[in-house]
């Protein structure tokens, strides 16, 4: 069935995407697959009416556009983000204790620590490295088996464990990585895994962005299998459904989909959303297919709408009184809208009815989220477009459970529904 379809292609991408450089490249595998034509930024373009194309930024931001066979007037937009709270390794990660190899580590976003206890770990990220003849590359890495481990303390060392007890990152989080290691393994077992990945040897590792990772791999859970539950969900699944809207739309109107970096720590960044990649790549893009200068600008965005993806908190049956009694979104019971009069979310009520015409047309049921009046309200990269572009914008995304945990959960049902609805959006002929 192509729902069964569309959820292994889905457990797939999360499998093999354990960072934002690599959720990048796999976007970019399936664009190629589908005609789309890499663009460089260092590169003139040369576009015409009705290209397929894609950019990517630091190799963990993408923009991938389907340009118009008609004048460019508008385009229908929609915005994710590739990284996830997580552990990420200092740069001097390798320290010792009671005759184990651990490694240092930061922690990235607003991570839920207590589930990475006791995790089979993964290593994966990109490596900067200095060839035999001088020749410098940044490599991917990806050590897709348990190499490291973050053991518990025995409950008989710590009776107040299941008091509440908080978390110190610095001292309770390095993993042990292997028994007997000293500082310089660390670089030896680098260069002994990117040789086994690629084949290359005699490399210097000059530096590296790396995180661990569950390699546990995602699954569909429950009697019926109505849940997916795996790691980075938040935001890899709005990754997911934005691409496969996309490639499922009919190319007779403007569409984009972007999908930033840092998204978790602010956004603040060249590829991330606060930075100026999004606004680069629509001003060459108007240059030459839109009307052009200053004027053809302003009317480009104005007649443009934006949606941001990124997963909403679902009504957990453990705790029915973290939500509002008439803002408590369900699993599998269609996409939400998410509301915040503060603006930490970019809905108002014309990008709202938008969208709750489309999910009407489209035959999809469709939720609100409000966070409780007394409790603080996470934010996404819809503000933030919308404040740096002008772009009409709202907040959108799927339900889910355990928001930064190391393993999440949302309804499989929910990712049909809220790709019929944006495939309806890049579709529609008229926006208000």
């Amino acid at each position: 069935m192509p729902q069964d379809a569309r959820l292994e292609r889905l457990l797939d991408f999360l499998r093999r995407s354990p960072t934002p450089w690599h959720a990048t490249a796999n976007m970019a595998e399936r664009l190629e697959e589908a005609g789309y034509r890499r663009l460089e930024e260092t590169e003139a373009w040369r576009l015409s009416p009705g290209d397929r194309v894609y950019v990517t930024r630091n190799d963990s931001s993408i923009i991938a556009l389907q340009l118009p066979s008609s004048p460019l007037v508008a385009l229908r937009m929609i915005g994710a983000h590739t990284d996830s709270p997580g552990l990420r390794l200092k740069p001097n990660a390798a320290q010792t204790a009671a005759g184990w190899l651990q490694l240092g580590v930061e922690v990235y976003g607003g991570a839920l620590l207590a589930p990475w206890f006791d995790r089979d770990l993964g290593l994966a990220g990109r490596v900067q490295v200095r060839h035999p003849d001088g020749r410098l590359e940044g490599l991917p890495l990806t050590v897709d088996r348990p190499v490291a481990i973050i053991p518990s303390l025995a409950i008989h060392l710590d009776r107040e464990a299941n008091n509440g007890r908080a978390i110190n990152a610095q001292t309770e989080m390095p993993p042990v990585l292997l028994q007997g290691g000293g500082h310089t393994d660390v670089e030896r077992l680098l260069r002994d895994w990117l040789a086994e990945q690629h084949g290359v040897e005699g490399l210097e590792v000059l530096d590296f962005e790396l995180a661990l990772y569950d390699v546990q791999p995602p699954a569909r859970v429950g009697v019926a299998g109505e849940l997916i539950a795996g790691a980075r969900l938040d935001n890899l699944l709005s990754c997911f459904i934005g691409l496969e809207a996309l490639l499922a739309c009919d190319g007779t109107q403007g569409a984009l989909l972007v999908a930033n970096d840092h998204e978790e720590v602010g956004s603040a960044s060249a590829c991330g959303a606060q930075g100026p990649f999004l606004g680069d790549v629509l001003r060459r893009v108007n240059a030459q297919l839109g009307e052009g200068g200053e004027e053809g600008w302003i009317r480009l965005i104005q007649a443009s709408r934006m949606i941001s993806c990124d997963n909403a908190h679902a009504l957990h049956p453990n705790f029915l009184d973290k939500h509002d009694a008439a803002h408590g979104p369900a699993l599998n019971a269609g996409p939400v809208i998410k509301v915040n009069a503060n603006q930490r979310y970019a809905t108002n009520s014309a990008t709202a009815a938008l969208f709750r015409t489309l999910c009407r047309e489209a035959e999809v049921p469709v939720q609100t989220f409000v966070t409780r009046a007394d409790m603080g309200c996470g934010s996404t990269i819809g503000p933030i477009t919308a404040t740096e572009l002008g772009v009409p914008t709202l907040d959108v995304g799927v339900p889910q459970w355990a928001m930064h945990s190391i393993r999440e959960t949302a309804g499989s049902q929910d990712v049909a529904q809220l790709t019929r609805v944006l495939t309806a959006f890049f579709d529609r002929a008229e926006l208000p």
